[in-house]
């Protein structure tokens, strides 16, 4: 399904696409189904690059070296009918093995495909259905990672593939309390129930329509943080060690305002953790270094202030309708209190770009029996150096911006994919016109 465009590709009138054709592949694709898929992917190791092209009774797998020139490719027929591509991994050999999930059997059919004989071989992974579900899926250091919750205990479950064998990590919540809005005890089952994890994408800008989440899985080389804003007062935090399986919590408090807070969150990046809180007369925003807890930065703002350190207009913005400016701060605070509340932040080569805002869902009544719902997202952009120190650069679009403005524009775009490589991001895609298999490179700021 395609994507709505980032909010910084409709605030300016004129962006420069910055795209290059990388590569094209011929494909015999006649009509493209939902059930088609492709998927790019990168070895962590060596730095090739695999396409893998699925469409009705056919697969085909394309291989590139780090300078993304063709040297391997084989067809085959599509022998798993009804599933979908979950993620991938590499063995050690440097050949891929994909994923294969069923929504309707809750299990998945891995399979290995080899380049150097052009077949494959497949095993299928069941998990217990009956005391767990999925989570999320990710791929880290060339392994795929699947995360389960299990129904009644206080624990996650990570499954590790690699090299056709899995790895069942235990991450036992056990000896920790958790309590709800209204310090009443809640269950760890509760809580996630309440408040679903919401895996962040490392490396990339994680939008308000993510970071609004109560619940978030942070991924890093061999830990995990999980962040709990379910309770308005302060941020229950989570670093879990891959490697022993030991699991640290912290508990930051939120900045406290002088009025009842309305709503607050947090986003971790780089060992701090961002933590904002709001209502209708302030603005709160705080940076804590993870191991001390101490405070590198607070601002506050109230309603009859400038943001002098926004580097773009107060904006309101309807579903992906073009945003319009709100006219003063009080404004921009009443829509915010009224909203689910978010920080994210994004490293560029020198700076931080973050947004602050939040998002609201509007009930438009009903079509037939569906209801229809709007989203209103309020927000501000605001960039600072990597000293915490604000600037006053103009705020440039980003490769993903351009990359759904492309994708926007151009309605031959089919079966898209967007990997994240070296220090710019692909789109690969059908072109449904010249009937080819494209790369596009797309980079950050305006060319």
């Amino acid at each position: 399904m395609r994507k709505i465009f980032l909010f910084l590709a409709v605030i300016y009138n004129s962006v420069l696409l910055g795209q290059t054709i990388v590569t094209t592949y011929p494909l015999d694709i006649k009509n493209p189904k939902e059930s088609d898929q492709i998927l790019n992917f990168e070895n962590t190791v060596t730095h090739e690059v695999i396409a893998f092209i699925t469409s009705q009774e056919n697969f085909t797998i394309l291989k590139y070296n780090s300078a993304l020139f063709l040297t391997d490719q084989f067809t085959g027929q599509v022998e798993y009918k009804n599933r979908s591509l979950m993620g991938y991994s590499f063995s050690e050999d440097g050949n891929p093995t994909l994923y294969w999930y069923s929504e309707i059997s809750k299990d998945i059919i891995i399979v290995k495909y080899y380049f150097e004989t052009k077949t494959s071989k497949a095993l299928k992974f069941e998990y217990a259905v009956s005391s767990e579900f999925i989570v999320t899926s990710f791929q880290k250091d060339n392994t795929f990672n699947l995360l389960t919750q299990h129904k009644s205990a206080p624990a996650l479950i990570l499954y590790v593939f690699k090299n056709g064998i899995v790895e069942e990590k235990i991450l036992d919540f056990t000896s920790f309390k958790f309590q709800d809005r209204k310090t009443q005890p809640k269950s760890f089952n509760q809580i996630l129930k309440d408040y679903p994890i919401e895996k962040m994408e490392p490396g990339e800008y994680n939008p308000l329509s993510k970071v609004v989440g109560k619940t978030k899985l942070y991924l890093l080389s061999n830990r995990l943080i999980l962040t709990l804003d379910h309770s308005l007062k302060k941020t229950q935090l989570f670093d879990i060690n891959l490697s022993n399986l030991q699991i640290k919590e912290q508990n930051f408090l939120q900045p406290v305002s002088k009025k009842v807070s309305k709503s607050s969150n947090s986003y971790y990046h780089e060992n701090k953790l961002f933590q904002v809180n709001t209502n209708a007369y302030e603005l709160l925003l705080d940076v804590k270094k993870l191991d001390s807890e101490t405070v590198m930065k607070s601002i506050t703002v109230s309603k009859n202030d400038t943001i002098r350190f926004k580097n773009s207009p107060l904006l309101i913005q309807r579903d992906n309708f073009k945003p319009t400016e709100l006219k003063n701060t009080a404004k921009f605070l009443q829509q915010l209190s009224s909203s689910d509340i978010g920080v994210s932040v994004f490293k560029s080569k020198k700076n931080l770009f973050i947004t602050i805002g939040g998002q609201q869902l509007i009930d438009q009544g009903f079509d037939g029996f569906y209801p229809i719902t709007m989203t209103k997202s309020i927000f501000f952009e605001t960039i600072w150096n990597k000293a915490l120190e604000f600037t006053t650069e103009e705020q440039q679009p980003l490769a993903l911006d351009k990359i759904y403005l492309f994708m926007d524009s151009h309605k031959e775009v089919s079966l898209e994919n967007i990997m994240k490589f070296k220090d710019h991001f692909i789109l690969g895609y059908f072109d449904t016109k010249t009937k080819q298999y494209t790369m596009r490179k797309f980079t950050d700021g305006y060319d």
